[in-house]
């Protein structure tokens, strides 16, 4: 189990700690971070030094730094023989109160945590500011904008309703439309209801007047008429 996040402690013996008393402190069974299949227990059982744990092979606690009537520090390893030992875990305790020292897997993981978060929440903060609308685009809206816009007197401002490529777009797609599903009724003038297509008909084109066989021969007498020319003058005799 991870015994990181916890802590124990024994007012009774906080009086009376000190170098020789701390190891029978943490030895106390209700301490959850003692082992009590350890070494310690043996020489304790058997009323011995702990001088002895030296000579023996598994797992003990022993008091690696000492600084009264505060701090303590008791270090669990496995010995493997009397000159060779493994250190497992350290425990610290600060004004009687136990807590376990973490190993430097968890100290960079909580690191690594902590830096994560506050990105996510940099990130976080950040998409909370942004804004987006299909004709402007993307910008960035703070609150402190809010607050200088209320106090500065408010304009009105027109805006467009529409920006040069959304026009471009939609007349392309009425004109693509339009094309594809031609109209089915039509007005020919404003007011009037509108017209089938089908039912529209072309007006015909207006008939030749006939021209009455009086009028040709007049029109041919005026033009021969005009060909010959005036008539010429006679010379009058006395």
């Amino acid at each position: 189990d991870n015994l990181l996040g916890i802590s124990w402690v024994d007012s009774s013996w906080i009086p009376i700690l000190n170098n020789g008393s701390v190891l029978d402190y943490f030895s106390e069974r209700s301490n959850p971070f003692y082992d009590r299949t350890c070494n310690n227990e043996v020489v304790k059982m058997q009323r011995m030094t702990l001088d002895h744990l030296n000579q023996m092979v598994g797992v003990e606690y022993i008091l690696l730094h000492a600084q009264e009537p505060i701090l303590f520090i008791i270090r669990k390893q496995q010995r493997q023989s009397p000159t060779q030992v493994m250190p497992l875990a350290d425990y610290y305790i600060i004004a009687g109160v136990i807590y376990q020292a973490p190993d430097l897997g968890s100290v960079i993981n909580s690191r690594v945590l902590t830096a994560v978060h506050g990105i996510q929440s940099a990130f976080e903060e950040a998409m909370s500011y942004c804004r987006y609308h299909p004709s402007k685009g993307y910008w960035w809206h703070f609150k402190d904008q809010e607050e200088r816009e209320k106090t500065k007197p408010k304009a009105k401002k027109k805006e467009e309703p529409s920006s040069i490529f959304q026009r471009q777009r939609v007349d392309a797609l009425l004109l693509d439309l339009r094309q594809k599903f031609p109209p089915r009724f039509v007005q020919q003038k404003p007011g009037e209801k509108p017209v089938p297509v089908d039912q529209i008909r072309k007006e015909p084109e207006p008939a030749p007047e006939a021209v009455k066989p009086e009028e040709k021969e007049t029109v041919k007498n005026t033009q021969s008429a005009g060909a010959k020319g005036p008539p010429e003058k006679r010379m009058r005799l006395q």
